[in-house]
Parts: structure tokens; C-alpha cells; sequence
């Protein structure tokens, strides 16, 4: 039943993002990158979630909501948050109150509508083998688009972890914060124990979703920063999604 519910999930993501991904590149030429979020990105995404959750039997919790600027508040901001499965890349533009820009590998922009997409929405896309300019072009587009109300994400262990897993926090997302002086919002997601990495089905279940306190980054030092984002992230996830740990125990008696 898990494989057929998984099956007519990613079955509407597939025939679904054809028209709006198509009359999100065609509208492009008309309607500013607010607009294709608003009247195509977001409703896809969103679309997504529900499916995940109503057929595919993926449901989900947000924690921390009031940690979130609103959406009249202007200051920078930059999400940093766990990575665990492709669920999360749908639903934080989904339900964040500005509009996301990813930090992404390009070799995303050649995936047929999809990159194409992602191209029109000023998005940043870098040349992980080039690591000097790729940051100059976070750095630059970064500020660019924070100025202009969109929040920067990032994920700092660079890809998917297995559930359970932990892998090295770069500090690229610290390093943008100083120099924009922003604030980092750290997330844990327990995405893993119900769309494991590298697997077209669904488990059923609960994702948690945490968030936490910001942490102002202006005149920081960017590895001490980094390492504060990756305790609250690793003592949260292990605290949310206890049985993919063998430490959570130990970590929930000594917080």
C-alpha cells in the first residue's frame, strides 16, 4: 500500500509541475520573480506537501514558529537547517513568510523545467569544483536579494545525511551572516524517518519540524558560529527524533 500511496504522489508531482513549471518560464517574461512565487512556486510546493500528506500519509509539526521574523520585518535573514530528505526543500519555501533563495549546485539548472524554473526565481546557483568564486557569488547575490526581503537557505552539511547521521558543518552560511550581517535561524527536521534520502517511497508518519532562536551574526566570529548553530541543531534532533540515535539519551540527560 506504501508503494502505491508513494507512486500516485510523485505520478502529480511529475504530471503536475509540466503546466505550471512551463507557464512559470512563459510568465517570467511578463511577471517579476515575486509574482512567479506567488501565482506558481509557492502553490506547486505547497501542492507537494498536502499530497505527501494526505495521500502518502506524511504528516508534519512546526515548533518555533514564533522564532520566524514576520512578514513585515525586513532584517536579513539566513535559515541553516538539517538535511535529511528532499521533503524540506518543498516545504520551507512553502510556509516560510518570504520568499527563499537556495544556494544550489548548478548542475540543478539542466534538469528539464524544474532547473529551469529555479533559474527564474533568482535563485543562486555555484560551482562547487570553483569554492573562491562560488563564494564571492553568495556573498554578492546574497546581500542583492536580503536587501529586497528574500531569506537565504542554506545547509551547512552540504547534502542529505542519513538519518541519524552527521555530516561535517561548513561554515558558509556563518561567513555570509558576518558579512551581511544577518541573523542565522537554525532548523532541525526529522524528514529522514519518513522520506529516507535516495528513496521514491514514503514511510508514514510524523515529520518534526524545529526551529530555533536566532542568532545575531553581525560581528561574530564565523566558526564559533557555526559550531552554535550545530550543537542547538544536533541536541535538537536528537531530542525530537530520539530512536535514530544511540546518544539521544545521554544528550537529553546531560541538557
Amino acid at each position: 500500500m506504501n508503494a502505491i500511496r508513494s507512486s500516485l504522489v510523485f505520478a502529480w508531482m511529475v504530471v503536475s509541475i509540466i503546466p505550471c513549471g512551463l507557464g512559470l518560464v512563459f510568465c517570467s517574461l511578463f511577471l517579476s520573480s515575486g509574482s512567479l512565487w506567488r501565482w506558481f512556486a509557492r502553490p506547486w510546493l505547497r501542492g507537494v506537501v498536502v499530497a505527501a500528506r494526505w495521500v502518502g500519509r506524511v504528516d508534519y509539526e512546526l515548533h518555533g514558529a514564533e522564532n520566524l521574523p514576520g512578514p513585515d520585518d525586513m532584517r536579513r535573514v539566513i535559515l541553516v537547517s538539517k538535511h535529511q530528505s528532499t521533503w524540506e526543500t518543498f516545504f520551507f519555501p512553502s510556509m516560510m513568510p518570504h520568499n527563499l533563495a537556495y544556494v544550489f549546485k548548478k548542475e540543478l539548472l539542466r534538469i528539464p523545467i524544474f532547473g529551469w524554473c529555479m533559474a527564474r526565481l533568482e535563485m543562486v546557483p555555484i560551482d562547487r569544483s570553483k569554492r573562491s568564486e562560488a563564494w564571492n557569488k553568495v556573498a554578492q547575490f546574497g546581500v542583492e536579494l536580503m536587501d529586497r526581503g528574500r531569506w537565504i537557505i542554506m545547509f551547512p552539511e552540504g547534502t542529505r545525511s542519513e538519518r541519524g547521521g552527521q555530516g561535517k558543518y561548513k561554515s558558509g552560511a556563518s561567513r555570509l551572516g558576518v558579512a551581511t550581517e544577518a541573523l542565522l535561524i537554525p532548523i532541525a527536521v526529522s524528514s529522514g524517518q519518513c522520506w529516507p534520502r535516495k528513496s521514491f517511497s514514503f514511510i508514514p508518519g510524523k515529520i518534526d519540524v524545529s526551529v530555533g532562536t536566532p542568532i545575531p551574526a553581525a560581528g561574530g566570529d564565523p566558526e564559533v558560529l557555526m559550531n552554535q548553530v550545530e550543537t542547538w541543531i544536533e541536541a535538537e534532533m536528537r531530542r525530537i527524533d530520539p530512536t535514530a540515535y544511540s546518544d539521544a539519551a545521554d544528550t537529553t540527560e546531560a541538557v
